[in-house]
């Protein structure tokens, strides 16, 4: 049987086609689905397949737009584990309140549904013996713990301002943005570590300007 130059295409394109099945990693699977579309549409244009062709030249922009994903998500990574979140990023995302010397900004063992920056004053995490002040976050142990609860109860020592935001929004930043997943994971391992350790350091924070409290 004669064979065409073309034939060979058709089978080189094949056999890739066929190795991205046993690919286990996204990015060499891409690629490799790339060059197997190439074959494909080279293949199946001189051979006038021409159903086959148009699947391959749809397949072929899909693949490629997966692969920039991928290496963009990769480079956001690479940039959040090499700096610093900052938390005005946060801020169309939060609540500023107020509160008075002696409440109590949760109890432990309720419900993790905020997670607290302090602007002014100080909070005492009353039983670990602790007190945050200007530039300091709290409740994010309960919001990514497996029981959702607070570990300890957070009393106002002084007047206090805060700018708070909620559990659910907490979770879609985390999965949306590297940088602030990643700081988030730094800022409980180390609150953790603080509580073993009280030498250990912290994750530094600047405060952040005011907003006005909502009437």
């Amino acid at each position: 049987m004669h064979m065409h130059w073309y034939d060979w295409l058709g089978y080189l394109g094949s056999i890739l086609m066929f190795s991205t099945f046993y690919m286990k990693t996204m990015i060499p699977l891409r690629v490799v689905g790339i060059m197997a579309n190439v074959c494909m549409i080279g293949f199946t244009a001189f051979a006038h397949v021409y159903p086959v062709l148009v699947l391959q030249i749809c397949l072929l922009p899909l693949n490629a737009f997966r692969l920039v994903q991928m290496r963009r998500m990769i480079d956001k990574v690479a940039q959040a584990s090499q700096g610093d979140f900052r938390f005005d990023a946060l801020l169309p995302f939060m609540t500023a309140e107020k509160f008075a010397k002696g409440d109590v900004l949760f109890r432990a063992g309720d419900p993790s549904k905020k997670m607290y920056l302090v602007q002014s004053g100080t909070v005492r995490l009353k039983e670990l013996g602790k007190s945050l002040g200007a530039g300091e976050v709290l409740g994010e142990i309960g919001i990514l713990s497996p029981s959702n609860r607070r570990t300890a109860s957070a009393v106002c020592d002084t007047e206090v301002e805060i700018m708070s935001i909620t559990e659910e929004k907490v979770l879609q930043l985390y999965y949306q943005d590297p940088k602030f997943g990643l700081f988030l994971v730094r800022l409980v391992i180390q609150r953790l570590l603080k509580n073993i350790d009280p030498r250990a350091s912290t994750v530094p924070l600047e405060p952040v300007a005011s907003a006005p409290t909502p009437s």
